[in-house]
Formats: C-alpha cells, sequence, structure tokens
C-alpha cells in the first residue's frame, strides 16, 4: 500500500487526477491519501469511488464562471456557494469521510489561531470547502468554531498527515519553481507572491517523502488554466509512468 500527499496548486492540481490514473494502470494500491485546496478535491473523489478520467470529464463540464461569481462581502470576493452545490450534487449532502472506501485527510488553515487544521472523521463537505477556500478570493468557511482558509497557506504538501502509517509516502507537488516567470501585471505579482509563499512551506515536506513526484513540465501553467484541463491530466500521468519503476519498487 502506498500514501499518498495531494498539494494545492489551482489548475495544475488536476494533474493529480494523471497522477491516480498511472497508479491505477500500474496496479498500485493507495492505502491512504491526504489533499491540500485542489489536491483535496482530487483525494476527496477518488477516495468515493471516481474514476480519475471520470472526474477530468466532470470539471470539465463545469463552468467555471459559475463558481466565481461575486459575494461583495468584507471577507472574500467570490461566493463558495455554487461550489458547495457542485460538490453535494456528486457527494450527497450528507458524505461523511466514513463513507468514503480510502482513509483521507483534510488540510485546512485556521486563520485566527494561525495552525494547520487535519480532519479525517464526520461531515466531508465542509472541510473539503475549507480546504479550498483561497484566502481573500473566497470568504473563509466557518466550521467548528473556527474560521478556516484554505490548507496550502502553511502545509500545501501534507505529508505528515500520512506519515506514520506504515506505508510508503508519495509526495505529489504540482507547484515546481518556475525561475523564468515573468512579473508583468498585476495579477501575475499577486501569483508569483502566493507560489512563493507555498513553495516555502512544501521544502521540510519534501524531505520526508519516500518519493516526490514533482512534474517540471508544470512550472509554465498559471493556477486558472483550467481550459488546458486534458494537457495538465496528460502531464501528471505520463510523469508517473516514468517513475513506474520507482513507484513498483517501493511496494514490491
Amino acid at each position: 500500500m502506498l500514501a499518498l500527499a495531494l498539494s494545492g496548486g489551482g489548475a495544475r492540481g488536476i494533474a493529480h487526477l494523471g497522477v491516480l490514473a498511472a497508479m491505477d494502470a500500474l496496479q498500485l494500491p493507495v492505502g491512504r491519501l491526504a489533499g491540500v485546496s485542489s489536491g483535496a478535491i482530487a483525494g476527496v473523489f477518488y477516495a468515493a469511488g471516481f474514476a480519475p478520467a471520470e472526474i477530468l470529464r466532470m470539471l470539465t463540464s463545469v463552468r467555471i464562471a459559475r463558481l466565481t461569481r461575486l459575494s461583495l462581502s468584507r471577507y472574500g470576493l467570490l461566493n463558495l456557494a455554487a461550489v458547495e452545490q457542485l460538490f453535494i450534487s456528486y457527494l450527497g449532502a450528507d458524505v461523511t469521510f466514513a463513507d468514503l472506501r480510502l482513509p483521507l485527510t483534510l488540510i485546512a488553515t485556521d486563520l485566527t489561531e494561525g495552525v494547520s487544521v487535519e480532519f479525517s472523521e464526520g461531515p466531508l463537505i465542509p472541510p473539503l470547502l475549507a480546504s479550498a477556500a483561497v484566502p481573500i478570493l473566497y470568504r473563509p468557511v466557518e466550521y467548528q468554531g473556527r474560521q478556516l482558509v484554505d490548507g496550502g497557506l502553511l502545509n500545501n504538501l501534507p505529508v505528515s498527515a500520512v506519515q506514520g502509517r506504515g506505508m510508503p509516502v508519495i509526495g505529489v507537488n504540482c507547484n515546481p519553481s518556475n525561475r523564468a516567470a515573468r512579473i508583468t501585471t498585476f495579477r501575475s505579482l499577486i501569483e508569483r507572491v502566493l507560489h512563493l509563499a507555498i513553495s516555502t512551506n512544501t521544502t521540510a515536506s519534501k524531505q520526508h517523502c519516500d518519493l516526490l513526484l514533482e512534474p517540471e513540465q508544470l512550472r509554465t501553467y498559471r493556477p486558472l488554466q483550467y481550459r488546458q484541463a486534458q494537457t495538465l491530466f496528460n502531464i501528471g500521468y505520463h510523469h508517473t509512468m516514468e517513475k513506474a519503476e520507482a513507484l513498483t519498487a517501493l511496494v514490491g
């Protein structure tokens, strides 16, 4: 069995689906998952029994504009209501972690305490929304007396959540550094600042992986390039297939 830690990364996180598809093709057993932000979404649907290619079809059939409606809130620019309804339509309103076919941990950030928070039991939808609630863009999710936002803010590669389980740990990082990035607009400035902050908090986690999957081709893609979904999926798939020998050795 292998334990997978799936990073956040916006659209780049679609590569996780390619990684999971390759794992299935290689018949490598996944025993546990931990996810942050887009990695949380991929992890939840995979743990719920959806095939990676099916998740990709679901994603590409959704109008992204529908999920980015203005909320005019003091705490965020966009409304999570449409995202919540999308999750509920596929997973059910009352779905819990216990309903999943694989053990899963989701990571969010408590804004008030300034700590990373792990969720692995109870209702599934609130922690999933919290893990993907990018600060400033989305309002915080109020849950269990906490104000929660994107887990990647403090822990974008949740290796700690799957360590010590008696399984080799595979870290999947969808945010390789792009040293040739050009800062030409305010948007690109924000993206670069967030990327650098998130990359810094993954450094220690990478050292604790038995194997790190970090497709270098992802470095040139932007966090909102969802129209490149199939390409991003393929990058994750082919990168994992290239690591087939190393992955097989870990379960042998």
